[in-house]
């Protein structure tokens, strides 16, 4: 079996157990993720990077900010598949349920929310999230980083730049 065949048996195993277990679709409106339109540009990576800068200016954010602005969406990628990663703020978040200070938190909404001020940097969240989507945040006080769904914006930056429609900010069934 090829590497890429691995990779692909491997998404559908993560895709039969997040169905198995009902944890997507906690939020009112997520993100989800058609694998089968990514085909690995990062244009996600880039725009969330912008969104989340101080200037939200492309050149500013990915040369001259300091400390470097960082992405809260990452795309694994192993050709011929590449799957972007982020938080699914899902219904039972084991993340939440891990945290030893509270920093991570579910809205009335259903959105997973991080407060930086709060966290320690432990990185329990990062060890039971079964998708991978937090990252460690090592500018400064070290800390854990996540997907916000970009609060200021009406749609997220990931899927309104997506060339083609692999991100998709629907409301939760």
């Amino acid at each position: 079996m090829k590497t890429g065949e691995k990779f692909c048996l491997l998404i559908i195993n993560i895709e039969l157990f997040i169905l198995f277990f009902n944890n997507l679709d906690g939020a009112v409106l997520s993100i989800q993720i058609n694998e089968k339109y990514c085909i690995g540009c990062r244009l996600c990576e880039v725009h969330c990077k912008v969104e989340h800068s101080a200037s939200k200016d492309i050149l500013s954010a990915f040369k001259r900010e300091r400390p470097a602005v960082l992405s809260r969406i990452h795309v694994d990628e192993k050709k011929p598949v590449s799957v972007p990663m982020q938080c699914r703020h899902c219904k039972t978040p084991l993340c939440v349920s891990a945290c030893l200070t509270g920093a991570i938190s579910k809205d009335e909404n259903g959105v997973v929310l991080h407060n930086p001020e709060k966290c320690i940097g432990c990185w329990t969240c990062i060890m039971v999230c079964p998708f991978g989507a937090i990252s460690r945040d090592e500018r400064g006080k070290k800390v854990a980083s996540k997907c916000d769904l970009c609060p200021s914006r009406k749609i997220p930056a990931c899927v309104e730049n997506c060339p083609n429609g692999a991100l998709i900010y629907v409301e939760a069934k």
